[in-house]
């Protein structure tokens, strides 16, 4: 079976926050925008799709990273839920080492809380690029300029608003896309029907001041954009996404994107900022490890870019046990591929083993396919020896 989607069309991507930042929410609701629930689950009422431990249900916090994928605009998103607790640190650690890129969503009211800071700086020692959601832009107290400076001073971030408020609290009506200079204004309350209209007038000022800012960040990163932005010139929309984007994945800023995933306002920008921000697994560096070499005691190092033509080699970076299938083991492939039935290596503990089923995981419900590429997040049933942090490579060509 060819696969489904080209590797620069998928992003692996985590969701990073404090607890109480409304992460399952706006996971939640990014789930119900590509289709995959037809009803949006609430933390509150216990039902949220991604919380499926039942212990998790009745906490209302998120334990398991379980890993979700998902489509949006011909694009496939695999979802890492990460949890937010001090004491699930580890799991944490673990998740950043499968991901590409990462949404840091941050609660309005409070800014950046402890925590945030230390899954942040997981994030700078992976190098991952991230985005961040000011989610709760509805609540009493929201503010937008300070949970941006709050980022700039407590991470040593270099925050760059994408899209301003229009209204905030009870009277948060949309957002501002600050890179077509246009308009987004919710018209129902499911979020699905917006307008896209002309930045309201008394916004006006504070839209071209916050335009200048981000044209000014990216041009720190591009010389050509900086020689058009000091001439005056016109910068074309398309010729901005290219600068930011580029700087988003060299990590020299963070774009900021606010909303309010409970009301659900914001997140269909948030999934366009996904695709078109975070980077594909082709823009990442080679995953490097070390081959063993026959006689020698440390290997040499070698890299694994991806490519479905490529040895086989994949990181398990999870293993629960399901109340159906038993054992399953989560793992990130990096290179080659896969098919069910076919036999791994385990390089930690030099076992091979067979891979009955593969598992395509969607929070609660799970679907068989034949076989698996480069880049796919998934779940292998029938891995007995395999422990969380193995690698999992081709019998013939250990790393």
């Amino acid at each position: 079976m060819p696969r489904n989607f080209p590797l620069e069309k998928t992003r692996n991507i985590g969701i990073m926050a404090h607890i109480d930042a409304g992460k399952t929410t706006t996971t939640e609701r990014i789930l119900y925008y590509t289709g995959r629930t037809h009803k949006m689950g609430e933390v509150h009422e216990g039902a949220a799709v991604m919380d499926w431990m039942e212990q998790e249900q009745e906490r209302g916090i998120t334990i398991t990273s379980a890993a979700t994928a998902c489509e949006w605009n011909d694009h496939r998103i695999n979802i890492i839920d990460t949890p937010g607790h001090v004491d699930f640190t580890v799991e944490v650690e673990r998740s950043l080492r499968v991901l590409d890129g990462a949404i840091a969503v941050f609660d309005s009211v409070a800014g950046v809380e402890p925590q945030s800071e230390t899954v942040w700086r997981q994030a700078d020692k992976y190098g991952v690029p991230r985005i961040a959601f000011i989610n709760k832009m509805d609540r009493v107290g929201a503010d937008f300029e300070m949970s941006v400076r709050t980022i700039r001073e407590r991470l040593g971030a270099n925050p760059v608003p994408i899209q301003l408020p229009i209204g905030s609290e009870d009277d948060l009506r949309g957002v501002v896309d600050l890179v077509a200079g246009k308009a987004l204004v919710y018209r129902d309350d499911l979020g699905i029907e917006f307008d896209t209209e002309d930045v309201p007038a008394e916004m006006a000022d504070a839209v071209e001041e916050a335009r200048h800012h981000l044209i000014e960040a990216c041009a720190d990163a591009d010389d050509e954009l900086m020689e058009m932005y000091l001439e005056e010139a016109e910068i074309p929309e398309a010729r901005l996404r290219e600068a930011l984007r580029a700087a988003t994945l060299e990590l020299a800023l963070t774009p900021v994107l606010c909303g309010s995933a409970f009301k659900n306002k914001g997140v269909q920008p948030l999934l366009d900022a996904i695709i078109g921000l975070l980077p594909s697994p082709l823009e990442v560096k080679p995953v490097g490890g070390v081959e063993p070499v026959k006689g020698e005691a440390d290997g040499r190092p070698a890299t694994r870019p991806a490519d479905d033509d490529g040895p086989f080699a994949a990181l398990a970076f999870k293993v629960m046990t399901d109340p159906f299938v038993g054992k399953l083991t989560y793992f990130r492939v990096y290179s080659g591929k896969l098919s069910a039935g076919g036999r791994v290596l385990n390089s930690a503990t030099g076992r091979s083993e067979r891979i009955g089923r593969l598992l395509m995981m969607h929070a609660n419900s799970r679907e068989e396919i034949e076989e698996c590429y480069a880049g796919d997040i998934l779940a292998g049933v029938g891995l007995k020896q395999t422990s969380t942090g193995d690698t999992l490579c081709a019998p013939d060509a250990p790393i």
